[in-house]
């Protein structure tokens, strides 16, 4: 028998012949961090929008219908009444649209904008519209304009509710103030006899101004307006020495007749679209688009005789109205004029009965894209303004495009439905891609298609909500967060059941707080919240935006807390890798326990406060900063933020584990992920 110790050399010299030929392992290779390819997939929004307008005579002396094109930059059109075509079609560099256009008694065509609030002109004979600059270095919007019988240009303005004189002849600017204290919008203004008329938001004021000395007299409220806060007036018209004013919004609402001379209201015109009614013509009669057909309103009698042309659609409405002699067979003499917001011309002549209305030649403009989002086979497109649903192969970028509201948010669902969050009113849709789009508010299809886009829920009635701003699915149902309407604080948290075609709605989950971001897991909704309410002008109660659990089960709130303190808006969250809540806070993300709200992490990676977006893959978050830089965060206690991408965008959103989403203005872009 061998000794123990005999053994133990045996052991040892095995050991030392298997290191000996055995060669070493060589160490585990770091994983090659990944890279991001960015690839333009196009413009997949484009279409007409014309808000300002007027008729008046245009570059080859005939009358033209003049409008503003929103884009970027936003084009002023003359189009031939007669053919529909486009006359003349100028840019107006710097510009995003406008609600304002006018003519002077020479000719020369003003247009006021917004986004840069800058004042353009084009003279008689020109081709080239000339940048006037900002007549007020502290407005960003000119809302309306209006002129008096020398020329000179009178607008209403946004942000500090402001009146401004432009001087026809030199140049000269009179700034006379901010018209009403508390209202930051002159959302309307109109000229006569030396005054001018002015209605407010974000409540319903009524002004005369003397534009020689500057004194502002209040016209009081029509008797059966009510409570003039949260009113909005819309539309101001001076016409054969009354003011025609509605107190409404985009839709229908009642028009109050007010006669200067007598200073009292005299007739209320329900359910008048607006935005503008015809000059008063040779009849001493004008023309008004009333409960969805053109009427003609005779002020004598104050009676409505229907034409017979009606409109259909959410949308109904015209700020260019007037007359033309189209010398058509079926359009003798002087005929009635308009363009309607997508490019439709409507024309009426009171000699025959004739009308029509029919899409103009117009001018396409690229939309900006406000959301987007990535399913299964396809990626989802949502316009600003404008508005639209554009559904983007990810692969061509070959885009079908549908024409609907301005889109808060979309969101494909597990199975296959995707959910559309439409402004104003929060409401919420139910599209399926594979069926024939068939909107009829804004584009309807065929008769007899089924609506699709259809809609779940308007949650301004009983909300008082108008963005219906983010949208996640938990266990099934649909989470909405929305933003309130008008001069007001107080999102909601809006649980919606497409079994039931039921919804459970909660204002104020976080007091005071509009709801911006939201993201689920096991039935539990998570959200980013912002202190801004409906407008600008409403001063915030609260310091700082929070993330909230909410239990969908228990109908109740678990926690709520201050993620990064002093900033305004957590303006998008979700669920990362490590199972940690992240979320973005202008300059700031963090990560927080989901269970509790507590801080884990922060990085502030920013310089500035605009509202960023964050998304996860399987792997790591991708978080949206300064509106040019993707940080990629991978998972693990010393994880740290790493600069992905380096690109001007808006939105940024996700497609599977290997795509990223980014928007720059009416560009979509697809950022593969690959190592």
């Amino acid at each position: 028998m061998r000794s123990a110790r005999s053994l133990v050399a045996v052991a040892l010299a095995a050991l030392l012949v298997t290191t000996l030929s055995t060669p070493p392992r060589p160490a585990a290779a770091t994983p090659k961090p990944p890279t991001a390819t960015v690839v333009s997939l196009g413009t997949p929004l484009s279409d007409v929008l014309l808000i300002g307008g007027t008729v008046a005579p245009g570059p080859n002396g005939k009358t033209a219908i003049w409008n503003v094109s929103s884009g970027s930059p936003a084009y002023l059109n003359a189009i031939d009444p007669a053919t529909g075509d486009s006359l003349l079609s100028a840019a107006l560099p710097g510009a995003d649209g406008s609600y304002a256009v006018a003519a002077a008694p020479d000719g020369t065509i003003y247009a006021g904008t917004y986004n840069n609030g800058h004042l353009y002109r084009l003279k008689p004979g020109a081709t080239t519209a000339e940048d006037l600059g900002r007549p007020l270095a502290s407005e960003t919007f000119i809302l309306r304009i209006t002129v008096d019988e020398q020329g000179n240009v009178y607008g209403g303005t946004y942000p500090h509710g402001r009146v401004f004189r432009y001087d026809h002849q030199t140049g000269a600017i009179r700034d006379y103030g901010t018209i009403k204290a508390g209202q930051g919008y002159v959302k309307s203004i109109d000229y006569g006899n030396g005054k001018l008329y002015t209605g407010t938001e974000p409540d319903a004021y009524f002004q005369e101004i003397d534009v020689a000395t500057g004194a502002i007299s209040e016209i009081p409220a029509p008797p059966t307006m009510g409570d003039p806060k949260d009113k909005v007036v819309y539309d101001l018209n001076v016409r054969g020495g009354r003011v025609y004013t509605r107190v409404s919004t985009a839709f229908p609402g009642p028009m109050y007749v007010w006669d200067i001379a007598s200073r009292t209201w005299v007739d209320e015109i329900p359910n008048e679209h607006g935005l503008d009614i015809s000059p008063i013509g040779a009849d001493g009669s004008l023309y008004m688009i009333q409960a969805s057909e053109l009427k003609k309103y005779d002020p004598a009698t104050k009676t409505l005789t229907g034409t017979g042309l009606t409109f259909t659609g959410r949308i109904q409405n015209a700020r260019s109205i007037g007359y033309a002699d189209l010398n058509l067979p079926d359009y003798p003499g002087t005929s009635v004029v308009g363009t309607l917001w997508r490019g439709e011309e409507f024309r009426y002549n009171p000699q025959t009965g004739k009308s029509e209305i029919f899409q103009t030649k117009v001018r396409r403009e690229p939309i900006e894209i406000l959301s987007v989002a990535g399913g299964k086979d396809n990626i989802y497109a949502g316009g600003f303004l404008n508005g639209g649903v554009s559904v983007v192969n990810p692969a061509t970028g070959e885009a079908k495009f549908n024409r609907f509201s301005q889109v808060e948010a979309l969101m494909e669902a597990s199975n296959g439905t995707v959910y559309v969050g439409a402004y104003p009113e929060a409401r919420l849709y139910s599209y399926a891609p594979a069926q024939p789009w068939s909107s009829p508010e804004y584009s309807p299809g065929p008769p007899g298609t089924p609506d699709n886009p259809k809609q779940l829920l308007n949650l301004k009635p009983d909300l008082f909500q108008t963005r219906a701003r983010a949208l996640t699915e938990v266990d099934g149902k649909i989470a909405v967060g929305t933003v309130p309407d008008g001069d007001r604080l107080g999102g909601a948290l809006v649980i919606y059941d497409p079994t039931t075609n039921t919804a459970e709605k909660y204002r104020n989950v976080v007091q005071d707080e509009s709801v911006f971001g939201l993201t689920a897991r096991c039935g539990i909704v998570y959200g980013g919240t912002s202190i801004a309410g409906g407008l600008t002008t409403t001063p915030p109660t609260r310091e700082a935006g929070t993330v909230f659990a909410w239990d969908v089960a228990k109908k109740q709130k678990l926690w709520e807390s201050v993620p990064v303190p002093g900033a305004a808006t957590v303006s998008s969250v979700t669920i990362g890798p490590d199972g940690l809540l992240w979320g973005v806070a202008g300059k700031t993300v963090f990560a927080v326990a989901p269970d509790s709200g507590k801080l884990k992490k922060s990085f502030t990676l920013g310089t500035t406060t605009s509202s960023g977006d964050i998304v996860a893959t399987s792997e790591a978050v991708y978080v949206s900063i300064d509106l040019n830089k993707i940080y990629r965060i991978a998972p693990g206690s010393k994880a740290t933020p790493t600069l992905f991408v380096e690109h001007a965008h808006r939105r940024l959103g996700v497609r599977g584990d290997h795509q990223l989403l980014m928007t720059s203005g009416s560009e979509l872009f697809r950022v593969d992920i690959s190592r």
